[in-house]
């Protein structure tokens, strides 16, 4: 198992990859529905903080997979099974979701999770064997990996009260893994594949969040009094899906991996990115909810619920792909934009103004797209290919 070459043409996401990124939507969905519930029963702080925890299980082995595989995918059929073996933890994983959000049982996660990360042991110890400057870093992720997961599997037998501080300590180790490992020589990743993957992922959790909301306002129309609302919220549900899709789409992100800083930073900040666009359907099901008489919030809180999630993955996708690239009108209005978003439930007409704000920021991206990507694009656009 050998490196393969950062800077192979034509390099795009395998059909393995993207096989193992619709196991990820089950986990994905789940915690979305277990954070609605929590939501709409006004436990607001209990659904956040354990969405937040469990997200972080679902990204973080989404995450070193990609890693791994920009660097050392040799698709033979030990690789496969190894994959296969971490799409089971993906599911063990999201069998116990339910259970953290309900009764802090995070044992079944942890498992599943365990099963994920050394299943990524295995992959590495693999990357370790032929000579060459890949050993170190190979063996220094083996370890780390390995000792961590001894560390969670340590975690669940200690008492209950210590299960914040626990978690904590564990996430930042986890974290730690990668920064300390690049530092011993580096594994050479593809800059395209590795913004592609992030890219396609995106476009997964996006579109679960229209299916989850769909299927909420599908439920709804059986006990809705009027039609108009449930149509607003349709209406609001795909423009603001779209226009999420043309801001992160935007700008190319394979600048955003150049380099370990960045590339760190890239990959780590998508975790808020990836949370917010799952937490989207979710807090569209509370608005839902507060048409049709399910929930527990009122207005305007209840609408915090979706304009949060779009405030957050805005923000990050500036921060990590467009600020750097981009002119000083673009950087004023993108995050104004969110920050408007942020605070629409304060003005009377919520969605429409939700819609306008984002409106406005595509339109400006239009207006201020660079001239390069125009061409680009249209070329890509006429490709026979296509």
């Amino acid at each position: 198992m050998r490196p393969r070459d950062p800077g192979e043409p034509g390099r795009t996401a395998s059909n393995l990859e993207l096989f193992f990124d619709l196991v990820f939507v089950v986990a994905v969905s789940t915690a979305s529905v277990q954070l609605h519930h929590q939501l709409t029963e006004a436990h607001v702080l209990n659904g956040v903080l354990v969405y937040a925890v469990v997200f972080f299980g679902i990204w973080w082995a989404w995450v070193n997979f990609t890693w791994f595989a920009t660097s050392f995918d040799t698709g033979d059929w030990l690789y496969r099974l190894i994959t296969f073996v971490q799409m089971g933890g993906v599911l063990i994983l999201a069998s116990g979701i339910e259970a953290a959000f309900e009764e802090h049982d995070f044992s079944v996660i942890v498992l599943g999770y365990v099963l994920m990360r050394l299943a990524v042991v295995a992959q590495w110890l693999r990357a370790a064997r032929p000579p060459g400057s890949t050993r170190r870093v190979a063996v220094t992720y083996a370890a780390g990996v390995t000792v961590v997961q001894a560390l969670w599997l340590a975690g669940l037998v200690l008492p209950a009260a210590a299960l914040p501080f626990t978690l904590i300590v564990l996430i930042a180790a986890e974290l730690a893994v990668p920064v300390v490992a690049e530092r011993r020589g580096g594994t050479r990743w593809h800059p395209h594949h590795l913004a592609e993957r992030h890219g396609l992922f995106t476009l997964i959790v996006l579109g679960e969040s229209l299916l989850a909301s769909a299927n909420a306002i599908i439920e709804a129309l059986h006990e809705a009094d009027s039609l108009g609302p449930l149509i607003a919220i349709a209406a609001l549900t795909l423009t603001v899906t779209a226009a999420l899709w043309w801001i992160y789409f935007w700008i190319p992100h394979r600048a955003a991996t150049d380099g370990l800083g960045r590339a760190l930073t890239y990959g780590y900040g998508h975790y808020f990115v990836f949370a917010a666009a799952g937490a989207l359907s979710a807090g569209i099901e509370v608005e839902i909810d507060v048409i049709t008489g399910r929930s527990e919030l009122h207005p305007p809180g209840a609408s915090f619920a979706y304009t949060v999630p779009i405030a957050v993955f805005i923000l990050g996708v500036w921060l990590l792909a467009i600020r750097p690239e981009a002119n000083r009108i673009v950087n004023v209005v993108v995050p104004a934009g969110a920050a408007f978003v942020l605070i629409d439930p304060l003005f009377p007409v919520p969605v429409a103004l939700a819609t306008v704000f984002l409106a406005v920021v595509v339109v400006v991206l239009v207006w201020q797209e660079p001239k390069t990507d125009q061409g680009k694009r249209r070329a890509r656009d006429s490709s026979p290919l296509r």
